[in-house]
């Protein structure tokens, strides 16, 4: 099963389980078992083991058993270590039990001597029935209630993956447009390093960083090409020859960004990413930051090509 598919089963179990309850579709026991995929499929090791509580009956002596039979309001006196420990489907079937037992209970028609001390007995037997019924449904609503909340959970925390990885999907296909219409030889490159990436040894990442900042140069040389004239920005006199990368890739983003703080958040990115994927082909750079290294590249180039166009003139370059 693929990744877009597992999280697409995980949402329909989730959203199942949830109607399950809120309509009643199915009794508590069945409900239960049909959950026990969930915390597998998103890797909750501490419902699983509660899961397998309350199929199996309490195990004392761990947190969850701790956690859980405060949660599930079954102490009935926990300075005592005295509760209930059994099974849901044992507590739905004593609840079946005692409800009939208490449908079968007569207040006896009698009047004779004892009828005062029968009747009583009648009656204490009726509460007691009564009383436990309430705490073993207390304990099936609070079971169902946890079942709810974590299906709950799991179902908007994949509506909300599914919402970002759409948002990131789109946004990834218009940068690729983007980048092929405006420096095609970049986004051929994009490939070597997602494959040199995920071999995970010291030359592979070595590669990819010099890879990436052979990405920016090449990146600089089709948005502003080197020239040998120097301009003035924020009242400094800056080259644009070939080695001036960051200068000419910032002039570009000063003639079409309004923004000072946006224009001075990508020219400090960029320095920034420059500097790491120049320094990072000769130092300790893992698999992990040379992975985030890339990615902010990308989403860097893409930022600068969506910015809004417009003809530079020879006074738009002030800071």
């Amino acid at each position: 099963m693929d990744t877009q598919s597992r999280s697409s089963h995980i949402t329909e179990l989730a959203k199942e389980i949830i109607d399950d309850i809120e309509f009643t579709r199915l009794d508590a026991q069945v409900i239960l078992l049909k959950t026990t995929r969930l915390p597998r499929y998103v890797g909750n090791e501490e419902i699983r083991e509660w899961l397998r509580y309350e199929m199996q009956g309490y195990q004392k002596g761990t947190d969850t058993f701790e956690k859980y039979m405060v949660k599930t309001g079954r102490w009935t006196n926990k300075d005592e270590r005295k509760g209930y420990i059994m099974p849901l489907a044992q507590v739905e079937g004593t609840i079946v039990a005692e409800t009939e037992k208490l449908k079968a209970y007569r207040i006896p028609d009698t009047s004779s001597q004892y009828a005062v001390t029968v009747i009583d007995n009648v009656r204490s037997g009726m509460s007691g029935t009564s009383s436990y019924i309430s705490t073993l449904s207390g304990i099936k609503s609070r079971v169902i209630s946890i079942l709810h909340d974590f299906a709950t959970t799991v179902y908007y925390e994949k509506v909300f993956d599914n919402i970002a990885e759409s948002i990131f999907d789109n946004y990834k296909k218009a940068i690729d447009l983007l980048i092929a219409e405006n420096s095609g030889d970049i986004i051929e490159q994009i490939p070597s390093v997602i494959a040199r990436l995920s071999d995970g040894d010291r030359e592979s990442i070595s590669h990819a960083l010099t890879t990436c900042r052979r990405i920016i140069d090449s990146f600089a040389d089709h948005i502003f090409p080197p020239i040998d004239e120097t301009i003035n920005v924020g009242g400094k006199e800056i080259s644009l020859k070939a080695d001036k990368v960051i200068n000419r890739i910032t002039t570009y983003v000063y003639n079409n960004c309004k923004s000072e703080s946006r224009r001075t958040k990508i020219k400090q990115n960029l320095e920034n990413l420059y500097k790491r994927v120049s320094a990072g082909v000769h130092s300790d750079v893992d698999t992990q930051e040379a992975r985030n290294i890339f990615f902010n590249v990308y989403l860097i180039l893409g930022e600068i090509l969506t910015l809004p166009p417009k003809q530079p003139t020879s006074t738009d370059t002030s800071v």
